[in-house]
């Protein structure tokens, strides 16, 4: 058992498992696009369990639009660095920004085309 607790590292995964709500609660907090994501899951997950009837159906409406989700909170985080290396516009800074922003797009587009798919 020791052994398997030296593996694990309980510490090391407890101060990841913190990091990792530290950083959900600064997107709940601060992230305005993706505070109106989280209220499109739940109205989503509703929408999905009363429109589907089976449960690969739901995971996948569901899944999608987590996957929108996790795509923002990585956008936010290339925008933070972005902004943490500098104020002055850059070429490079509008990329890494408009790259991130075009994932969201695609994840967004991704939803919808799932959704449209499964309940049409």
């Amino acid at each position: 058992m020791t052994q398997i607790i030296r593996f694990l590292n309980i510490k090391n995964l407890v101060g990841a498992l913190k990091n990792s709500l530290d950083g959900l609660l600064h997107g709940l907090k601060s992230e305005r696009a993706f505070q109106q994501e989280v209220i499109l899951l739940v109205v989503g997950s509703i929408t999905a369990f009363l429109l589907t009837d089976t449960g690969l159906e739901r995971a996948v409406l569901i899944g999608s639009i987590a996957m929108v989700l996790i795509v923002e909170l990585l956008n936010s985080a290339i925008e933070a660095t972005v902004d943490r290396i500098g104020s002055e516009i850059h070429p490079l800074s509008k990329n890494a920004k408009d790259l991130g922003s075009a994932a969201v797009l695609i994840s967004l587009l991704t939803a919808v085309v799932l959704w449209l798919i499964i309940l049409v």
